[in-house]
């Protein structure tokens, strides 16, 4: 396999989140649910040929499978990939937990209902700097069916992205808070927020 099939992998996989983001902007729910649908699998091979440290292209899998209206089936391929493998989850070369590994670990735990594990993963988030701290802190709120906490958490979220120049996919909007809150209605913790990057969902 070239090694830069890792890389055209995950590109393809940014490209139809693009497009199911543009999607969602403009109305089509539908449409949106489908391109995410078929982005779960590109992040999925593009991890199983990246280097072993890749865990973002975990992330972007769960987020589109949730995003596609499920998120169990590939939450359960991150803890057999991650968790079973490593109970005490994958670290830095440093020995510290991975920020990014401890959120593919923590969503994993809070599609499937796992809230303990959820609020361990959320509180290792942190040493990822600011943006992995609010979204640990919604994660932990959710697990722990704290309302005000998460509603107020996820405006923190959305009021980062507007303040955001550049964007992962190349459109302005809040792919992270459009997950948790999914996943906040699912639990019946809807959370109404009016902004520009955070479309009818």
């Amino acid at each position: 396999m070239p090694p830069r099939k890792q890389q055209e992998l995950l590109t393809a996989a940014v490209a139809l989140e693009a497009d199911a983001q543009r999607a969602l902007i403009s109305g089509d729910v539908g449409a949106a649910r489908v391109a995410f649908a078929e982005a779960v699998p590109l992040y999925r091979q593009s991890w199983e040929l990246a280097h072993a440290t890749a865990y973002g292209r975990l992330v972007g899998m769960l987020k589109a499978g949730v995003l596609a209206g499920g998120g169990a089936p590939e939450a359960e391929y991150v803890r057999g990939q991650l968790r079973d493998a490593r109970p005490a989850g994958p670290t830095t070369r440093k020995g510290s937990p991975s920020a990014t590994a401890s959120y593919a670990l923590g969503l994993a735990a809070l599609i499937l209902g796992d809230d303990e594990e959820a609020q361990a993963r959320a509180g290792s988030m942190s040493a990822g700097g600011e943006a992995f701290a609010r979204t640990g802190d919604a994660m932990a709120a959710l697990a722990a069916l704290d309302q005000p906490r998460y509603a107020a958490a996820l405006e923190a979220i959305v009021r980062d992205f507007e303040q955001r120049s550049e964007h992962l996919t190349g459109v302005a909007i809040a792919d992270t808070a459009l997950v948790l809150s999914e996943l906040g209605a699912r639990r019946g913790m809807a959370v109404a927020i009016e902004s520009p990057v955070l479309p009818a969902f």
